[in-house]
């Protein structure tokens, strides 16, 4: 299961996207409309929908197929809620975040997060974040291989907590068993073939590729 998830982020920062890829559509407040605005199937919305007019949000409720209306003050954003809905109904689904980057410092930050909360940390493997420039993905302890992604220039090893036992092979700096103690970006890291690896022992790594504008 491929589940394409939309947050309400300008779609001009969004990757290239073909809907083929993907078997479940879920709408985050704007990212409900601009779904429709593709084209694509409305499976599931959820929000406040405080960004849309009074038509929009009229145009949201009859074309989805399922709408899950949240309170405007609540602890979750919306972003939050919807994953959490989205991995109950379908907990084994590889869910792919867009329209989670840009604009408000505040919401990026509150999206990359994600994977450290308890309740989405278990299914950390399964997401990833990606917009014009960069695709992230988080891998719980283990060794890795990555597979360079076309038209990616960049690597990046992301420590998002402590991390024992760092190890990066195959790209142009590498690592041995490093303990890391807090926080790091090992950026600008390249591939020097078509693969990359890597392992470590206990933390959670985001691995981002990327490229200039």
């Amino acid at each position: 299961m491929n589940l394409l998830l939309v947050a309400g982020g300008t779609p001009d920062a969004w990757p290239q996207v073909n809907s083929a890829d993907f078997d479940y559509f879920v709408g985050v407040d704007r990212g409900s409309l601009f779904i429709l605005e593709k084209g694509w199937p409305l499976h599931l919305a959820v929000g406040d929908f405080d960004s849309l007019t009074e038509d929009e949000r009229q145009l949201v409720q009859r074309k989805a197929e399922e709408l899950k209306q949240a309170q405007a003050e609540k602890d979750d954003t919306d972003t939050q809620l919807a994953l959490a809905l989205a991995l109950e109904k379908f907990p084994n689904a590889k869910v792919t975040m867009i329209g989670t980057t840009g604009g408000r410092l505040d919401h990026f930050l509150s999206n990359l997060w994600l994977p450290l909360e308890p309740r989405f940390r278990p299914f950390a493997g399964q997401l990833i974040v990606k917009d014009d420039q960069n695709s992230i993905s988080y891998y719980l302890p283990g060794s890795y291989v990555l597979k360079k992604e076309a038209d990616m220039r960049y690597l990046a090893y992301c420590c998002l907590t402590p991390v024992t036992n760092l190890t990066l092979t195959e790209s142009k700096y590498t690592l041995n068993q490093a303990d890391v103690d807090r926080p790091i970006s090992y950026a600008s890291n390249e591939f020097v073939g078509e693969t990359a690896s890597f392992s470590f022992d206990t933390g959670l790594i985001a691995v981002i590729q990327s490229r200039d504008k």
